[in-house]
């Protein structure tokens, strides 16, 4: 779990690497089709070839519900575990997280274990947010403006599906001046960008928010590792051209490696209970297991009973 930029797809292939597992989507917005600059859908490079679900395949104009998600993500879940998978679940939509693990009657809990990392910036707003505005600055330079403009519809519904997604409606301005031809007056696209990056502030502060309070819930034990230094590095690098593999090292350290611990001693535990010995065991045991590290992840189903699952 985290807020927007922190890394969660990150630590979610990271940790599917490590322990075998597969990732399942819990994005609401990255769930449609289209715009894969705006919403940050991971690119099959980010993947290296760990299987991903619910990562498009929903119309760009149709509306998904968090009952929709708990439906689809829990089918998920099973299938991963049918293939004898870690499953893994990850995104920024915590609604829907609560959804699925507190839904009517709470059957996902009935039937998963749970463990939960919490990828957080260490309590650092301004850092969080100066690397937000940065990374929106690289997303125009990616081509975020030429993405959006092929969206763009005069009768478009900024309140349906993909168009909600923060980097669309903000450009609604700009783009009708140019569909009736005006002359473009300077700092229209200028201040389009800066409502994007204010919007993704706004966001990436109430996930936190809710983050916080789903900690506070009975059943919501979730572990936080910090990446404000990573962060800070990736801030600092935009100036100095820092080396990446002194961000990786960093990223190591304080994210990747607590995260794997957590979900080591998450495994090993319910191993110990089923009488097996060590993370060695864990991993005969994946069935037990869900994870969730704000990207959210599901375990594997060759153990028998409960099974246990991860969130990220």
């Amino acid at each position: 779990m985290g807020a927007t930029a922190t890394g969660k797809s990150k630590l979610a292939v990271d940790l599917a690497l490590q322990f075998g597992g597969e990732v399942i989507n819990s994005d609401k917005i990255q769930l449609h089709d289209g715009l894969p600059i705006v919403t940050n859908k991971i690119t099959p490079n980010e993947q290296s070839g760990v299987p991903h679900h619910l990562i498009g395949g929903l119309h760009p104009d149709s509306d998904y519900s968090p009952s929709d998600f708990r439906r689809d993500a829990t089918r998920a879940v099973e299938n991963v575990l049918s293939r004898g998978a870690l499953p893994i679940v990850a995104g920024g939509s915590n609604r829907y997280l609560e959804a699925l693990l507190d839904g009517p009657s709470s059957s996902f809990r009935r039937r998963f274990e749970c463990c939960f990392v919490w990828v957080d910036a260490g309590g650092d707003v301004a850092l969080l947010e100066e690397y937000v505005r940065q990374r929106v600055d690289a997303m125009v330079e990616q081509g975020l403006v030429e993405e959006v403009r092929g969206f763009f519809r005069e009768d478009g519904d900024y309140s349906r599906g993909i168009r909600r997604a923060i980097g669309v409606p903000e450009m609604d301005a700009y783009f009708r001046m140019e569909a009736a031809g005006e002359l473009i007056r300077a700092g229209v696209l200028e201040a389009a960008v800066e409502q994007i990056k204010r919007n993704t502030c706004v966001l990436a502060r109430r996930q936190v928010g809710k983050i916080r309070r789903l900690s506070g819930l009975p059943g919501w034990n979730i572990r936080r590792v910090h990446v404000g230094r990573v962060l800070a590095l990736k801030v600092a690098g935009e100036k100095r051209k820092e080396d990446a593999g002194a961000e990786r090292e960093l990223w190591e350290k304080d994210v990747l490696g607590p995260a794997a611990r957590t979900v080591e001693v998450f495994l090993a535990k319910g191993a110990g209970e089923r009488g097996g010995a060590g993370v060695g065991a864990a991993v005969e045991w994946y069935g037990r297991g869900l994870q969730f590290v704000e990207a959210a992840s599901a375990v594997s189903p060759r153990f028998h009973g409960r099974k246990a699952a991860a969130a990220v």
